[in-house]
């Protein structure tokens, strides 16, 4: 059977998501490590997760399942600190859904490429059973003619990772504003400022430019207090000692 790693910002998730797919599992249950937390408190660690990789790696491969963004940067980076050699892929499935599609085919002994293709399949059910939603750009009336714009470069180590991008869903939920925002060092984007999962796919790192766009009566007052949180790291930066 191939192995599985589930990498969490939270121990608490992790475990119970693993537990609720245990309960779709009959018979021989495949190897199965959680790496979530850092010391306690909310986070990954590239360490833990490599050291997760080495632990159920084999002949038949890795698995890896993330929750929100910065986790998968942490899976990536641990493929470079693995010591096993066993090959890993680092899947982009749902995190709920994927945990229970993968431990249920894998269960079965199927090879790494054919659970992955699995994990990344698995909201199609639910997709279907839900109505589309209606699309934004035919519904939505015209914000306004004065946009607003400003670049800024990411200094803070970890760049826009979950913690950051909520809080700047949350500081443009307080403007009538809309403002987008798009990774210029990749060309990702742009994406609304108020999904947190948008935020989130920009895959923005620290020294990476992204661009600021907006529209509407709070514009300029919007793009001006998130540069200051950009140009302050979110918190996130050690300022340096005299």
């Amino acid at each position: 059977m191939i192995g599985l790693v589930i990498v969490s910002h939270s121990s608490r998730l992790a475990e119970a998501a693993v537990e609720l797919a245990m309960q779709m599992v009959h018979g021989d249950v495949p190897p199965i490590r959680i790496a979530a937390g850092v010391e306690g408190h909310f986070g990954t660690d590239a360490a833990a997760v490599a050291a997760a990789i080495d632990e159920v790696g084999g002949a038949e491969g890795v698995l890896v399942v993330t929750d929100l963004g910065s986790a998968v940067l942490s899976a990536g980076l641990a493929l470079e600190l693995t010591e096993s050699g066993t090959e890993v892929i680092v899947s982009g499935g749902p995190f709920v859904e994927g945990i229970t599609a993968a431990l249920v085919l894998a269960a079965t002994g199927a090879p790494l490429a054919e659970v992955a293709r699995e994990v990344s399949a698995a909201l199609d059910a639910k997709v279907a059973q839900l109505e589309p939603l209606p699309d934004p750009a035919v519904v939505a009336a015209p914000v306004g003619p004065d946009p607003h714009s400003a670049d800024e470069v990411l200094i803070n180590p970890e760049g826009l990772h979950a913690r950051p991008a909520a809080m700047l869903v949350q500081a443009v939920g307080g403007y009538d504003a809309v403002v987008d925002v798009t990774n210029l060092t990749t060309g990702t984007g742009p994406v609304t400022a108020k999904s947190l999962i948008g935020l989130l796919s920009l895959g923005a790192k620290q020294g990476h430019r992204i661009r600021l766009d907006g529209q509407g009566p709070d514009a300029a007052t919007a793009i001006g207090a998130l540069r200051r949180m950009l140009a302050d790291g979110f918190g996130e930066v050690t300022p340096a000692r005299g």
